[in-house]
């Protein structure tokens, strides 16, 4: 409903409309880009939603797809299977599937396979982390990913608490083994970790935690935090109306560009 009623950027095209990374129905990906033709491959964005790993949907995002695309990005959102259907790891497998679909069609719209930055808000800057840090899901894959963007993402969690938490996590033998926290090491790509102040849901904590993890190992890390803005807040401040409200569009857009051009 929000992105149903949220003005867009102009100057975007939606250049794939669910393709299939996948058989299950909810294994399918969007990819936005902008309208004017670039002689260069440009940087791709894959954002992953938040959610609690159970709700949201990849057309919900449309908003974020066409306002980074704006800013000269290649941006894919794919949607991925959700709790109950599943539980961890079920979820980072689909969203591994989907950035290996990303890179291997790359070149049909436009994108740079080899400049990939991961984002996501909340449960999908949890997933977008695990990714980016843990060798596990994109194995060689992993080498393309120049930064992660973490808005309001759950890094280092536990004890598991929570009917959320529990669910998704249910039956893990090696709870450690959840937690990007404990995957942050030399070598890892640039981070920027982004909070709201007036976060009561996923405490900023999370991101001064993986933070420090990340500059322990020497990995360049740029922690920002926004007065006044709640955990929702802090993703719809994207779309085009709520931009005052704090400058993660901005902010985005100007790490991507830095993480992308540089090696």
């Amino acid at each position: 409903m929000f992105d149903t009623v949220m003005p867009k950027d102009g100057g975007t095209v939606l250049a794939v409309r669910g393709a299939a990374f996948g058989p299950d129905p909810r294994q399918r990906v969007d990819v936005y880009t902008p309208k004017a033709r670039s002689l260069a491959p440009r940087p791709i964005i894959v954002f992953f939603y938040g959610g609690s790993w159970n709700s949201g949907t990849r057309t919900g995002y449309a908003f974020v797809g066409r306002a980074l695309a704006a800013r000269g990005f290649v941006v894919a959102i794919p949607d991925y299977r959700l709790v109950p259907q599943v539980r961890y790891p079920a979820f980072l497998e689909d969203n591994a599937a989907a950035v290996r679909w990303v890179r291997s069609h790359a070149a049909e719209f436009g994108g740079d396979r080899d400049r990939l930055i991961l984002a996501g808000h909340s449960a999908g800057a949890y997933n977008a982390a695990m990714l980016a840090l843990d060798p596990r899901w994109l194995g060689k894959d992993r080498t393309a990913v120049r930064g992660l963007i973490g808005l309001a993402g759950p890094y280092n969690f536990l004890p598991f608490e929570g009917p959320v938490v529990e669910k998704t996590f249910a039956g893990v033998e090696d709870p450690i083994s959840t937690q990007p926290v404990h995957f942050a090491g030399p070598g890892d790509p640039s981070a920027f970790l982004a909070t709201g102040d007036k976060d009561k849901l996923v405490r900023p904590a999370n991101s001064d935690a993986l933070e420090r993890q990340l500059k322990a190992a020497g990995v360049r890390v740029e922690r920002q935090r926004y007065a006044d803005v709640g955990h929702v807040g802090l993703v719809t401040a994207i779309a085009k109306p709520l931009r005052g409200r704090a400058s993660v569009l901005d902010d985005m857009a100007r790490f991507t560009q830095q993480v992308s051009t540089s090696r």
